[in-house]
């Protein structure tokens, strides 16, 4: 009931796995540059609680699925919600379509995406198959270490 309350009032709602838990959900997604050279600013909000549960992640992947660039955010973002990091540059063309999602450390995939073009922009992809290039858990590049 909360959750149809908050859409109604246009209000984000934590994407949640099958057990209930909230996940690492993309929010907003600004890109600069041009192509072949994009900088992406991504903002997450994610149910980090130190070390133990923090997202180490945010990615932008093709239509396919295959993986085109990964910022790894080496520390928990607990007392600063929702956060934007900066990657980049991205190789892609303006019109290409993408996917950008984030990674919850232990947890996984499982949150909000935004899929989108550098050249129109993102917006959330509703209806996105939950196993959804779910095999690139364990590509590099990984975090070394959660620093706090």
């Amino acid at each position: 009931m909360l959750a149809r309350l908050a859409l109604c009032l246009g209000l984000a709602v934590p994407a949640a796995t099958a057990a209930g838990r909230p996940q690492a959900d993309v929010i907003a997604v600004e890109v600069a540059g041009s192509p072949g050279a994009y900088e992406f600013r991504v903002t997450v909000r994610s149910p980090d609680q130190g070390c133990s549960r923090y997202a180490s992640w945010w990615e932008v992947l093709r239509a396919d699925g295959s993986l085109v660039y990964r910022r790894i955010l080496n520390h928990s973002h607990r007392d600063e919600q929702p956060f934007t990091r900066a990657g980049g540059p991205v190789a892609v063309s303006a019109d290409e379509t993408l996917v950008v999602r984030a990674h919850l450390h232990p947890d996984g995939y499982g949150g909000q995406l935004l899929r989108g073009s550098a050249g129109r922009g993102f917006e959330p992809w509703r209806d996105a198959p939950a196993d959804f290039a779910s095999g690139l858990a364990s590509a590099p590049p990984q975090p070394e270490r959660c620093l706090y």
